[in-house]
């Protein structure tokens, strides 16, 4: 089904923002552009879909939201090519798992032809904001999250959908200190990990906070059991090349289904590389550190897509990674990712969305 234009509501800005806005000095996350995709589920059914200028939004004090946690997001980025093209990186994808997120939260799924005829729009309308640069992008933020006025442990019977965007730079400058982290989790088998859930990333914060104070950027999340196993670092998926051999944990209960993970481990494969999808003990690690059979390793996400991990600290010592120059399989990847993305490279897997 294609939904009409005429669907979707539009009220555009009076006066765009934008040339206040200083491209060269992007921080993430924190510059708006002029609108937001919008619309509201009651009765079954998604309604009122519209595109109106950035703002806040009304929501009840009793917003079952604020008080049970029901909310889900997403993350994507849209793409200049020197052409002036825009394209996007697997966004079905993106929009599948968010579904799977709204299965586990009890929340509806979102229409699909909503969804990108509303992304699509949005794109058009705010075509300006996206940059144009090699290390540049407009990154994309849909969210759900449950609006009834009741106080009340149950599933939302109403949710609100948006889409905001704002335009970036890099997300990291340098490679990354971690920490591996033996006493907190971020989630359990039998939790919400594999959502992409509002509350994982407050549970997160107390203790990332404590890494930051004592000189790392970041944490890898071990299992909730044991604190035996690596999971994820920070907010992304966890590789490392061992041997020549590419680890990563296996997909659980606990640990996010990336994007950027199943697109690297697919290239890995392809370029003939052996790839370990398993338990990834602590101790494997850390004895690969010591015998110096570690040769990289890298966090994977949609914000960095390729994030070195420049040393990995555990009771007490810090190990350095090999540097960056020599990583060989890492940096091949973030290479081909970043041609892949400014048309450089053929696209063999069909991952590019070309935003028309």
């Amino acid at each position: 089904m294609i939904v009409p234009t005429s669907t979707i509501e539009i009220e555009k800005i009076a006066e765009s923002r934008i040339n206040g806005i200083d491209f060269s000095n992007l921080p993430f996350g924190k510059v708006f552009a002029d609108h937001i995709f919008e619309m509201d589920y009651k009765d079954g059914q998604w309604t009122s879909p519209k595109i109106r200028p950035y703002g806040p939004i009304n929501l009840s004090p009793a917003a079952s939201a604020l008080h049970y946690g029901q909310s889900i997001f997403e993350g994507m980025k849209a793409y200049r090519r020197p052409d002036g093209e825009v394209v996007m990186f697997r966004p079905e994808a993106n929009f599948n798992r968010m579904n799977q997120s709204a299965d586990r939260m009890c929340m509806p799924h979102v229409n699909k032809e909503l969804f990108f005829e509303g992304l699509r729009q949005l794109l058009t309308i705010d075509s300006s904001w996206i940059p144009f640069g090699e290390e540049s992008s407009l990154y994309i933020r849909p969210v759900m999250f449950a609006t009834d006025d009741f106080i009340g442990v149950r599933p939302s019977d109403t949710y609100k959908f948006l889409v905001f965007t704002c335009p970036v730079s890099g997300y990291y400058t340098k490679p990354v200190r971690v920490r591996i982290e033996t006493v907190y989790s971020r989630a359990c088998e039998g939790g919400v990990g594999r959502a992409k859930a509002a509350g994982n990333y407050a549970a997160a914060l107390f203790p990332a906070r404590q890494a930051q104070k004592v000189g790392y950027d970041q944490l890898v999340w071990t299992d909730a059991r044991d604190h035996k196993f690596i999971e994820e670092s920070g907010t992304m998926n966890i590789m490392f090349v061992i041997n020549n051999v590419l680890y990563t944990p296996a997909l659980s209960g606990s640990i996010l289904p990336g994007i950027t993970r199943d697109s690297v481990l697919r290239l890995a494969r392809d370029w003939g590389m052996e790839v370990e999808e398993t338990n990834v003990a602590v101790d494997f690690v850390i004895n690969s550190l010591k015998n110096g059979e570690l040769q990289e390793a890298f966090g994977v996400g949609t914000a960095a897509t390729i994030a070195h991990i420049d040393t990995i600290g555990y009771s007490g010592t810090d190990y350095k990674i090999p540097p960056i120059e020599t990583r060989e399989f890492s940096n091949k990847v973030s290479a081909y990712l970043q041609d892949l993305r400014m048309g450089r490279k053929p696209d063999q897997y069909n991952w590019m969305y070309h935003v028309k």
